[in-house]
């Protein structure tokens, strides 16, 4: 394996977790773990440290990549991006267009499930952290692309099943969506005000969308104790509002 990996271990009533490349060494307060040694494992397998403490190797997914990977700014949350893989229907034979990239993370959640995941984001200095993040997930289908999508739109030549778009921008960008979305697909729009999710339903209000709904997700934890049983103290409210149109 060369692509990164989680490495876990309970010890003393407490998970510990690691995010690492196979190369060079990692020294922990369980002992020096040689990284090169994981080239030549799979996952589920262990590892040990010259202490003798086992790590058990783990393949990273969509979420561990939201927790580790580099952030140029605030990702979207996991809630949020379940609300849009649902509501869209995203699946295996989906060509999607994003924008508004950021630190990748829902480029990957996407990129994990799509045929193929062309994103935009206008800042150059993000577009490097993004693709190194892209990178280290192995993912192959996803493109990134530097440009800013509101003058980038109307030159595209392709068709998307689906249609992401996490920017400040958004309400300028739709009425070039129908040029580049196959009839059937989806449109989902992510904005932290409502002020900015009014512009975006106008903006879809003068196009022939159907199906057109804004929501807001709340996410509560729920935490057990020997006292009993309630919300969690800690907890995400609100991130922002989703609108989901179909063309």
């Amino acid at each position: 394996m060369d692509t990164p990996v989680i490495l876990k271990i309970f010890h003393k009533g407490k998970m510990k977790e690691y995010f690492v490349k196979p190369e060079g060494e990692m020294h922990t307060d369980l002992g020096i773990i040689k990284l090169d040694e994981l080239k030549s494992k799979n996952f589920g397998d262990k590892i040990s440290s010259h202490l003798g403490a086992e790590f058990v190797i783990q393949k990273p997914r969509a979420p561990d990549f939201f927790i580790h990977a580099k952030r140029s700014g605030a990702p979207m949350m996991p809630k949020d991006i379940g609300v849009i893989i649902s509501n869209t229907g995203l699946c295996s034979s989906d060509n999607v267009l994003d924008a508004g990239t950021g630190s990748g993370i829902l480029a990957i959640y996407l990129g994990e499930i799509a045929k193929k995941v062309v994103t935009y984001e206008v800042r150059e200095e993000f577009v490097e952290i993004a693709r190194n993040n892209i990178a280290l997930t192995g993912i192959s289908s996803i493109e990134c692309r530097h440009g800013d999508i509101v003058e980038e739109i109307s030159k595209l030549d392709e068709k998307f099943d689906v249609i992401t778009l996490d920017t400040i921008s958004a309400a300028r960008v739709i009425p070039y969506v129908p040029d580049v979305i196959f009839p059937g697909g989806f449109l989902a729009t992510y904005s932290p005000f409502l002020e900015q999710a009014k512009e975006i339903r106008e903006a879809i209000g003068k196009t022939d969308f159907i199906e057109v709904r804004t929501i807001e997700t709340m996410e509560r934890e729920i935490s057990f104790t020997d006292r009993g049983t309630r919300p969690a103290t800690t907890r995400v409210g609100h991130t922002g509002y989703i609108t989901i149109a179909r063309y």
